[in-house]
């Protein structure tokens, strides 16, 4: 299964802008831009596409492995908080994960257990896994 995402670019790093678009149309001309990346600006940035991207990867992933120990969660609130590292080159150096979940029938423990293995187990934990991933799990 493939997916895609383009981006276009036009000027300067820090004068330039830019559009992103998917191909599902949930993103279309989306405007991106160093403001909006490294400062203030308006429009979207790579980090935060990536910060949505692991909050809605992990939350389906602990819905799965939670549905696999015969638990089936009422509801399931992922925020991704990613850490872009200014110093020499950029680069996303941790990404924290904190759930609110509520799951009917189940202890702590168990779920502290299922979370964890969600979050190793998330096709977008693996593919980042060159950052540092938290997480904080709270059930309700």
């Amino acid at each position: 299964m493939d997916r895609s995402a383009s981006a276009v670019w036009n000027g300067s790093l820090k004068e330039g802008k830019g559009t992103i678009s998917s191909q599902s149309g949930a993103l279309k001309q989306m405007q991106y831009s160093f403001a909006a990346r490294f400062t203030e600006g308006v429009g979207t940035n790579p980090e935060e596409l990536i910060a949505a991207a692991h909050a809605g990867c992990f939350s389906m992933a602990l819905s799965a492995e939670l549905g696999k120990a015969n638990f089936t969660p009422e509801s399931i609130e992922t925020t991704a908080v990613v850490t872009l590292d200014l110093h020499d080159k950029p680069t996303i150096t941790k990404i924290h994960l904190t759930t609110k979940a509520k799951i009917p029938g189940i202890d702590k423990a168990k779920f502290d257990e299922i979370a964890n293995g969600a979050k190793a187990g998330c096709p977008v934990s693996r593919v980042l896994a060159a950052a540092e991933i938290t997480l904080d799990a709270t059930l309700l």
